[in-house]
């Protein structure tokens, strides 16, 4: 009997092309400004990748495979937690789907296959917002935000 699968869209509208939409997704060292981490791989169909936290500890905390890659315009991973690597069923898919729009960029984000009710897939719906909030803001005005921020207790 097979879990039950969930997925999670996030679209967002971002003042940029999507040469450096794609850019900011796969240069390590832009990812670091805006996501806190590097996402590391050679970019080639069937490669490995690696979401690393860029900090002192260098902590893999993602791994996968590129599934498909259309530069500047469609990505596609399978990501899991590093811990899982082994665990086949516990991949999921994330697809960075990149379109000109008038003067900006259509970031549509979908992240399919997850488990229902798992803590990845409560994760990512907390982590894409801020994530993809940074990214924007970043290629808006140069200045990713604080995607390790809590919330402020209520007054």
């Amino acid at each position: 009997m097979s879990q039950e699968k969930t997925s999670f869209v996030y679209v967002t509208y971002i003042r940029s092309t999507p040469d450096k939409v794609f850019e900011a997704i796969t240069q390590p060292e832009i990812a670091r400004r805006y996501w806190g981490h590097e996402n590391l791989s050679d970019w080639q169909v069937g490669s490995d990748w690696q979401h690393v936290r860029a900090d002192e500890q260098r902590t893999l905390q993602l791994v996968g495979k590129v599934v498909e890659v259309s530069p500047p315009t469609r990505l596609v991973i399978t990501w899991a937690n590093a811990s899982q690597a082994d665990d086949p069923d516990a991949y999921s898919r994330v697809t960075f789907d990149i379109a000109p729009y008038q003067d900006m960029v259509k970031l549509t984000v979908s992240h399919d296959d997850l488990q229902a009710g798992s803590g990845m897939a409560r994760g990512i719906q907390q982590g894409w917002p801020i994530v993809l909030s940074s990214l924007k803001s970043l290629l808006e005005t140069g200045e990713g935000i604080d995607v390790f921020a809590k919330p402020k207790a209520a007054a």
